[in-house]
C-alpha cells in the first residue's frame, strides 16, 4: 500500500471572493480607510453607550456601524488565516498573517470602547432599546455580550491585553501551528531499506492500514517525529496554559473552562451532565472493542489497532466518487442541502489536495455572510475521507444557509456547529450502508462506531484531560511532558477499560492535536454535537420531510438564537437527560446491530 493513495492534486480552494493575493492592494486601501470610519465611529459613539439616556436610535446606529466594521476588518485576517493553513512553511505568508493582526489590533484598541459600555450600560436603559423595532436583529447579540458584563476589565486594561496578543498567545499558537504543520515523520516500512518521509496527514492515515506491521512502523515514526519536537511542543502548551491561567484571574472566571462556556451560551450543569453521561455509558467501548478484538483474531489490541480496518483495505475511491456519494445522500435528506454542498465542488470552494506545508485535520471556513465558506481537508483516496469530506461539507451547508443572518447573527456557538456536520456524516453512512454487502456492511458499522466513539467519549476523554492540565498547571507550576503525558495516558485508558492497551507510545500523543492551543475546551463540543445527532436523526427518519424542513430553518438562523432556543424549535430540550440518554440508546443500538451482523457473518464463513 502506498503512503499516500492517489489524490486530487488540483483541488485547491478559490479564495478570491476575499481577496486575489496577499499582495492586492485592496488589502492596504481597506486598512487606510478603517482606521478613519473606526475614528469617526468612537468620535459618535464614545461615552454614549454607558448612559441612562441612551436611546433605541443610538444604539441601532452603533450596532448597525460596528457590525458593518468588523465584517469588513474579519476579511483580511480569514485570508491570512486561510493562506497560511494552505502553506504554513512560507515565511512571506506567515509575515502577511502576522501585519493583519497587528492591522486588526490597532483597530480593535479604538473600539474596544464599544463593548465595555454595552456591557456597562444601566440594566434599565438596555431593555428600554431593545423594545424597539429597530433593534429586532440585535436582541441576542446584546444580551449575550452582556454575560460577559462581570469579567470586563478596563478600556486600558483590554488595550493592553489586546496590544500584547500578537506577541503573546496568537504568537505561541502560530509557533504550535508551523512546528506541526511542516513536521516530517520517517516512516520504516518492513523490508524497506529507506525510509520515507511523511507529513502528519499521511503518517496517520497510515494507522488505518491492514498491515498490522505497517500500523506499527507508522506508530514508530509519528512517535519518533513528536518526540523530537516535544520541548518546544510542550512549553508552548505550558505557556498558553499560564497565559489562560493568568487572564482568567484578571477577569475574574472562577473555573477555567468557564469563558468557553459563556461563548458556547451553555451553564455548566449541561455540559458537566453530559460529560458524566459519557462516563457512565462508557461501557460501550469495551463492549465494541471486545467484539474487534475477536474479529482481527488478536490476542490483544493496542493503540496501534483502534482504526484497523477489520477486513482487508477497500479500494481507494476517487475524489469524483466521494462527490457523487455526499450529494446522493444529502439530497435524499433534502435538496437544498445537496444544493449548498454541490457549491463547493462547482466553485473550487474545497482545498484538498495533499502537499508539504499544508495545516493538518479539516475544517471550514464561514467567511463573512457576504462572501461564501471554503473547506481545508486532505484527500487521500479513503472512506475515512469521504466522512471526512461529508463532515466538513455540512459545516459548510450550514454556514452557506446562516448568510441570511447579519454578521453578528451568522456565527454558531461551536456545540451547534458540530450539528450538521455531524448531521452529514450520518446521511453518507446510511446511503452507504443501505447499499452494502453483508461483509462491507459490517466494516462500514465498524468504521462509524469507531468515529462516534471517537467523538464523544473520546472527546469527553479530553476534555478532562484539558481540565487536569489547567489545574495542574495553576497548582504545581509548569508541567513536564512527562506528567502531562500521565494525564493523557490516564483519561484515555480509562475510556478503553481492558478492552485496548494503550502503549508508552500513546502517551507522547497528546502534543499534536491542536484544539488544545488554539481553542481551549473546544472538544466537548464535538460530544454534544454528535449525541444531537443520533437522537435528531431517529426523529428526521420518523418525521419524514417535515423534520427536513425545520431543520433547514433552524440552520438559517446561525447565531441568531441560543443553543436552547434553536433546538426546541426541533422540539428538543438540551437540559434534559432524558434527551441525551436517547443518543446513548442509539449509539447501543448501533453496538448492538454491529455485534449480531458479526454473529451472521461469523455463521457462514
Amino acid at each position: 500500500m502506498s503512503a499516500a493513495p492517489s489524490a486530487p492534486a488540483a483541488i485547491r480552494w478559490d479564495l478570491s471572493a476575499l481577496f486575489s493575493g496577499i499582495d492586492d492592494p485592496k488589502i492596504e486601501a481597506f486598512w487606510k480607510s478603517a482606521k478613519g470610519e473606526a475614528e469617526a465611529f468612537v468620535a459618535r459613539y464614545k461615552g454614549k453607550i454607558d448612559s441612562p439616556d441612551l436611546d433605541a436610535a443610538t444604539l441601532a446606529g452603533a450596532l448597525r456601524e460596528i457590525e458593518a466594521l468588523s465584517q469588513e476588518v474579519s476579511k483580511p485576517l480569514t485570508f491570512a488565516h486561510l493562506m497560511f493553513a494552505g502553506d504554513t512553511g512560507s515565511s512571506e505568508i506567515g509575515a502577511f498573517l502576522q501585519r493583519q493582526r497587528e492591522r486588526a489590533t490597532e483597530l480593535s484598541v479604538l473600539l474596544l470602547f464599544f463593548d465595555l459600555e454595552l456591557q456597562a450600560a444601566p440594566e434599565e436603559a438596555i431593555e428600554r432599546a431593545l423594545k424597539d423595532p429597530a433593534l429586532e436583529g440585535y436582541v441576542h447579540y446584546v444580551r449575550v455580550a452582556r454575560t460577559f458584563s462581570p469579567y470586563r476589565l478596563s478600556e486600558k486594561e483590554e488595550v493592553v491585553l489586546e496590544e500584547v496578543a500578537n506577541t503573546g498567545s496568537r504568537a505561541w499558537v502560530r509557533l504550535f501551528e508551523e512546528v506541526t504543520a511542516n513536521n516530517t515523520f520517517a516512516l520504516r516500512r518492513p523490508g524497506a531499506t529507506e525510509p520515507e518521509m511523511l507529513s502528519q496527514q499521511q503518517i496517520l492515515t497510515l494507522f488505518r492500514d491492514p498491515d498490522r506491521a505497517v500500523r506499527q512502523a507508522a506508530a514508530d515514526g509519528f512517535t519518533e517525529g513528536l518526540l523530537a519536537q516535544q520541548r518546544v511542543l510542550g512549553f508552548t502548551f505550558n505557556t498558553l496554559l499560564q497565559d489562560k491561567s493568568v487572564e482568567d484571574r484578571l477577569r475574574g472566571h472562577q473555573f477555567a473552562e468557564q469563558a468557553r462556556h459563556l461563548s458556547n451560551e451553555l451553564s455548566r450543569e449541561t455540559v458537566d451532565l453530559v460529560v458524566r453521561l459519557c462516563w457512565q455509558h462508557v461501557g460501550l467501548v469495551e463492549r465494541f472493542y471486545t467484539v474487534k478484538r475477536e474479529i482481527l483474531g488478536l490476542p490483544e489490541l493496542t493503540h496501534i489497532d483502534r482504526y484497523a480496518p477489520i477486513f482487508p483495505a477497500e479500494e481507494e475511491v476517487s475524489y469524483d466518487r466521494a462527490r457523487e456519494i455526499i450529494l446522493a445522500a444529502f439530497g435524499g435528506f433534502s435538496v437544498e442541502m445537496a444544493r449548498r454542498a454541490g457549491e463547493f465542488f462547482d466553485r473550487s470552494w474545497v482545498d484538498a489536495e495533499p502537499r508539504k506545508g499544508k495545516q493538518g485535520g479539516a475544517f471550514c471556513s464561514y467567511c463573512t455572510p457576504d462572501t461564501h465558506p471554503v473547506v481545508l481537508m486532505t484527500y487521500l483516496g479513503k472512506m475515512d475521507d469521504v466522512m471526512t469530506l461529508a463532515h466538513e461539507l455540512g459545516h459548510g451547508a450550514h454556514a452557506s444557509l446562516s448568510r441570511a443572518q447579519s454578521y453578528f447573527n451568522f456565527h454558531g456557538t461551536l456545540p451547534l456547529a458540530e450539528l450538521a456536520s455531524t448531521f452529514g456524516e450520518m446521511l453518507v453512512f446510511e446511503s452507504l450502508v443501505a447499499q452494502a454487502t453483508p461483509k462491507d456492511r459490517l466494516a462500514l458499522y465498524a468504521e462509524k462506531i469507531e468515529g462516534i466513539f471517537a467523538t464523544v467519549f473520546r472527546q469527553a476523554a479530553m476534555f478532562d484531560f484539558e481540565r487536569d492540565c489547567h489545574r495542574s498547571r495553576r497548582e504545581q507550576g509548569e508541567l513536564s511532558a512527562e506528567a502531562i503525558g500521565e494525564l493523557w495516558q490516564s483519561r484515555l485508558q480509562a475510556m478503553f477499560g481492558s478492552s485496548v492497551k494503550l502503549g508508552e507510545q500513546h502517551r507522547h500523543w497528546w502534543s499534536y492535536v491542536g484544539h488544545f492551543v488554539h481553542a481551549p475546551f473546544y472538544v466537548y463540543a464535538y460530544a454534544f454535537g454528535e449525541l444531537l445527532v443520533l437522537s435528531l436523526f431517529q426523529m428526521a427518519k420518523a418525521e419524514g420531510p417535515s423534520f427536513a424542513e425545520r431543520y433547514v430553518r433552524v440552520l438559517e438562523r446561525g447565531g441568531a438564537r441560543s443553543p436552547a432556543e434553536l433546538m426546541s424549535e426541533l422540539g428538543v430540550d438540551i437540559e434534559s437527560e432524558a434527551f441525551w440518554q436517547g443518543g446513548f440508546a442509539a449509539m447501543e443500538r448501533l453496538v448492538s446491530e454491529f455485534e449480531q451482523q458479526w454473529g451472521a457473518l461469523r455463521g457462514v464463513t
